[in-house]
């Protein structure tokens, strides 16, 4: 059987225009994106939109492109994808703002940026082609490299200090509720047996040693090792505290009739933003403008495979911003 990595959140692929030695590039959900912000009130068509997750730059350019009174400020914690998606959005001049950040920062970046009354938010939650495609940033089953998974590579901690100094119950605990691996038991055992003879630091031995544990059935349509790396990647990252951050910032920063639009491809992720904006349109916070996740249409996934777990959520800021509505803090749901 050949294993495919297009379950691992994979947020976008090769697209006309790209270099055809570049990484590939091909935003998921663009046309339901741009539509949503095309929707907003006359008086912040000419605001700022927030992009939060950057990434290679594809939602922003079909944005700027679409909208031509639309601003964005692109924000990223990956130092490399800005790096190209400079590049790539250099044409639209001052309509683009770059800024190095985690989700968790964009309360701060904004107040910095004096870019108020924000219009949008846009998240696109998940790992980009860019590293997955790129063995040394080590968050491929398929290709061997470190054992990193950072993101944002000025993180202290990396895949490998977890794998090789969790203890077992709470690797099974992490493979289980962030990864949603019902073996996740038995991978745990294996790998606190193995690590005893040495550590784990690259990869593909990682990946063998689950495959082995939990087995290479013939049913199976993703690689044994799908479900513990995406833990992995999402303790490494912090990513359910970075979305909770994200989508408090924008609760506090959106100007009345502003939007926010966020697109998961982890069912935990799509639960917790669909929790998050329905308790806040029972408080009038928010209106819902997706009862049900829009999720992309056969020929989108016939397109780009990795789009096919993708799902967006979209909303709208009901109340003016100020210190006495902002939006409270919400609770930290993310693992040590």
């Amino acid at each position: 059987m050949v294993w495919t990595e297009g379950s691992m959140q994979t947020r976008s692929m090769r697209g006309k225009g790209d270099d055809a030695g570049g990484p590939r590039h091909v935003p998921v959900l663009a046309r339901e994106v741009v539509a949503f912000f095309a929707a907003l009130p006359r008086e912040l068509q000419e605001g700022w939109i927030v992009d939060g997750t950057l990434g290679l730059g594809g939602h922003t350019a079909e944005l700027l492109d679409a909208l031509p009174n639309a601003r964005v400020l692109g924000v990223d914690q990956d130092e490399q994808a800005l790096t190209v998606a400079k590049e790539r959005l250099a044409r639209f001049g001052e309509r683009v703002r770059f800024a190095r950040g985690r989700m968790s920062e964009l309360d701060e970046l904004v107040q910095r940026e004096a870019i108020e009354p924000v219009a949008g938010f846009l998240f696109d939650v998940g790992v980009s082609s860019l590293q997955l495609d790129e063995a040394t940033r080590g968050f491929s089953f398929q290709a061997d490299g470190p054992l990193d998974m950072r993101m944002d590579r000025s993180r202290d901690r990396n895949a490998a200090d977890i794998v090789n100094r969790w203890d077992e119950s709470d690797l099974a605990d992490l493979f289980y509720y962030e990864g949603e691996e019902t073996r996740a038991r038995v991978v745990a055992r294996a790998i606190v047996d193995a690590r005893r003879q040495a550590p784990f630091l690259r990869t593909l031995p990682l990946a063998d040693l689950i495959a082995r544990a939990i087995g290479r059935g013939g049913h199976q349509k993703i690689h044994p090792a799908t479900r513990v790396f995406q833990a992995l990647r999402r303790a490494v990252n912090e990513e359910g505290d970075e979305l909770l951050e994200g989508l408090s910032a924008a609760g506090k920063r959106l100007a009345e009739g502003g939007r926010l639009v966020v697109i998961s491809f982890h069912s935990l992720e799509d639960a917790e933003v669909k929790q998050r904006l329905s308790e806040g349109a029972a408080r009038g916070l928010w209106k819902l403008l997706t009862k049900k996740p829009v999720v992309p249409g056969r020929d989108e996934v016939r397109a780009n495979p990795r789009s096919r777990s993708a799902r967006l959520r979209a909303a709208e800021r009901l109340l003016p911003i100020g210190p006495e509505r902002a939006t409270r803090p919400l609770s930290q749901g993310g693992r040590p």
